[in-house]
């Protein structure tokens, strides 16, 4: 038997366990992984060179596939430029699995080339990290690599999901001999079968019970994937008990699910425009008694900062396993359920919850009703759409505001009305890929046009620019039949442009570039803008343009500077390729002005409400 037998049954167990999708990244030491992987039947790989866009790219495919990726390196510094994607995988608990080449244990800090220290290479942001076992003779030692990357495999998918790190410590030789066939043992796996928790039906009992008496309950959808059944339990929550439901775009909670239900039901998600709103009145009118969370982060710091000035007497967060953050500063219960279940058992009816219904009916009641006037007054035993009625006065306000705003005329040409206008130009069914900075600010403000499937990614949790191109052309490669949009801001692009480094065509890639020559964000945000050294020590000054980035990578190019010439370039833009190559829109605009036009809208959101 070969010494190396139990690394190639790496390849057999990952494709065992449902992972064919593997991210290699050239090396010598991990040459015996590398193999493995290409010659099985069952898997895919994929080679990129740099390890850190090779990263988000896996990082891309696992969301769009929702199951695990694995990654292979070479060792020394290949594993430690994964980091950034094992960090952004950890928070928003997409599951890889990391195979990291190593030196055997004998030669670490011997001053031998491309080691360094690989074990628990990532520390607390990976969910585990194992060490192969470097001597492989002993039938037991076979047993327990088997074994070990089962578990591995199991650890990553497990609820909450993440990264796991497998070190593989290996001796030379690396190559097998010239015509010499790899072969697969039928070695053991282990599987796990997952389960739903569940409250029991008294518990249940008691939270639809204080449900029923609590007159201004909020729901908020941190960041989630796209959940058909979650969708329609949260409208049918919404029009039963006359709750608000708020989300960011990355919550997807506005993708439209059928039948119909009435508007007034519609999950809202404007609440960055109407949270700028300097009324008091209204805030108060919008406190909540209960608030009940699901979900990863929220981009809105409004939201944020409200519901942690404003705080409810009650904040339930909803979430099947794992640590869950107090994000408000106000949590009471942890409910452990998967959220669609939890909202659909909320609506269900038991004995118990039928007979108190009269009476909870008796007590519901609601301090402050907004009168839409910039007062509020106190009201007895009102009605429960009394609390509903102002965040949704709030958000048709904003919506309609929006849309007037940005159709007024003789605007100078600016990043946030070219963002709008391209917004609603997104095909439907399309993954619309948000990068960090102003990019997923901005989308989030002005959102995108009701009634589409248009499911939003953005790397959410850690909030990087590093790999937000990658992400997006690991979806385009994972789904080659759905247009994939990337809207990027042009440091995050160039930062990243290593992301188009490979040979894989993704036709079905469109990437919006807001070019400002500069990190503009920092001219919108209080603090810097405000400082002498805005220009050259926050801004990123940089004179780059995409045209030589799009000729090295064979991508369709155009480059726009007025909305007339925007206008003509979207729809040939989003619109299939017929020469099979990916298209990139350079929109290049001045950051000063950029900042100018903001400010105007910041002051007109201030100053419009009624």
């Amino acid at each position: 038997m070969s010494p190396l037998q139990p690394v190639h049954n790496i390849a057999e167990i990952c494709a065992r366990h449902g992972i064919t999708d593997v991210v290699l990244s050239p090396g010598s030491r991990c040459a015996p992984l590398t193999i493995a992987f290409a010659r099985h039947p069952e898997v895919r790989t994929r080679v990129v060179p740099d390890e850190r866009a090779a990263a988000f790219i896996a990082l891309g495919l696992a969301q769009a596939q929702r199951r695990a990726v694995a990654l292979v390196c070479t060792s020394g510094t290949a594993g430690l430029n994964y980091a950034p994607a094992v960090a952004e995988a950890y928070f928003q608990q997409v599951p890889l699995v990391l195979f990291t080449a190593d030196r055997p244990p004998e030669w670490i800090d011997q001053l031998d080339g491309q080691t360094i220290r690989q074990t628990d290479l990532y520390g607390g942001h990976a969910k585990g990290a194992f060490e192969f076992p470097a001597d492989l003779t002993h039938p037991d030692a076979r047993w327990h690599a088997a074994r070990m990357v089962s578990e591995a495999i199991n650890l990553a998918q497990q609820f909450p999901a993440g990264p796991v790190q497998v070190n593989v410590p290996l001796r030379e030789p690396f190559y097998p001999a010239v015509g010499e066939e790899i072969r697969y043992d039928k070695v053991n796996i282990t599987q796990e079968t997952g389960g739903s928790p569940q409250l029991t039906a008294n518990e249940l009992d008691e939270l639809r019970q204080q449900l029923r008496q609590t007159a201004r309950a909020l729901v908020v959808a941190g960041q989630h994937p796209a959940d058909a059944p979650l969708l329609l339990a949260l409208r049918k929550l919404a029009a039963a008990y006359q709750i608000p439901v708020v989300g960011d775009l990355i919550a997807n909670v506005h993708l439209p699910v059928g039948p119909d239900y009435d508007l007034r039901h519609a999950p809202l998600g404007r609440q960055d425009v109407f949270m700028a709103v300097p009324e008091a009145g209204l805030k108060e009118a919008l406190r909540p008694e209960l608030l009940i969370t699901f979900g990863q982060s929220l981009i809105s710091k409004a939201l944020k900062n409200y519901l942690r000035e404003y705080a409810p007497t009650q904040h339930w967060h909803v979430q099947p396993a794992g640590a869950v953050a107090d994000t408000f500063k106000s949590l009471t219960r942890v409910i452990r359920m998967e959220p669609a279940a939890f909202f659909e058992a909320l609506l269900s009816e038991t004995p118990a919850a039928a007979k108190g219904q009269k009476q909870a009916a008796k007590n519901q009641q609601t301090r402050l009703v907004w009168q839409g006037t910039g007062s509020a007054r106190d009201e007895a035993a009102a009605p429960k759409d009394a609390f509903a009625t102002p965040w949704q006065r709030a958000n048709g306000w904003a919506t309609e505001f929006v849309a007037e705003f940005m159709q007024q005329p003789e605007q100078p040409f600016n990043e946030f009305s070219a963002i709008y206008r391209a917004l609603q130009l997104v095909p439907d069914g399309a993954a619309l890929h948000l990068a960090n900075s102003m990019a997923v600010r901005y989308a989030n403000i002005l959102g995108v046009p009701a009634g589409r499937a248009i499911e939003v990614f953005a790397n959410r949790g850690t909030s990087g620019i590093d790999g937000c191109t990658s992400t997006a052309v690991g979806a385009a490669l994972a789904q080659p039949g759905r247009p994939v949009v990337l809207l990027t801001g042009d440091v995050a692009f160039f930062y990243d442009r290593n992301a188009l480094w490979h040979n894989y065509p993704v036709p079905n890639l469109r990437i919006i570039l807001i070019n400002n020559h500069a990190g503009g964000i920092f001219r919108l945000i209080d603090g810097p803008r405000q400082q002498p050294e805005l220009e050259e020590f926050f801004e990123t000054h940089q004179p780059l343009t995409a045209e030589n980035t799009a000729r090295d990578f064979n991508l369709r190019y155009r480059a726009v500077r007025t909305f007339e010439e925007l206008d003509k370039a979207l729809p040939a833009f989003f619109a299939p390729s017929s020469k099979g190559s990916a298209a990139l829109l350079e929109i290049t605009t001045d950051s000063a002005a950029n900042a100018a036009f903001f400010e105007h809208y910041r002051t007109a959101v201030r100053t419009s409400f009624s």
